[in-house]
């Protein structure tokens, strides 16, 4: 009966944890979403070029792929390093 207790108490714990993860992946998006409008507002700014340009996005989603890949890369060197010290 124990175990059956333990077993449901894990379960529950999990599920916290799951949702604390989803509410925080929300706000991840969120935010994601503002700094996007922003970095667009000053692409658009220093390429003045027309508002609805194809040059513009693909130069936006260009310059957002190497930074963010850039930064997955650091994240998960750091993370590596992290688990051989522990």
């Amino acid at each position: 009966m124990d175990e059956l207790k333990n077993q449901v108490n894990n379960i529950k714990k999990e599920v916290r944890i799951k949702v604390v993860g989803y509410i925080t992946a929300g706000f991840g998006l969120v935010a994601g979403l503002a700094w996007n409008d922003a970095i667009k507002s000053l692409i658009e700014l220093i390429f003045p070029l027309q508002k609805n340009s194809v040059l513009v996005k693909f130069l936006y989603a260009g310059i957002i792929t190497v930074l963010l890949v850039s930064i997955t890369i650091y994240l998960t060197r750091l993370f590596e390093k992290e688990d051989q010290v522990v």
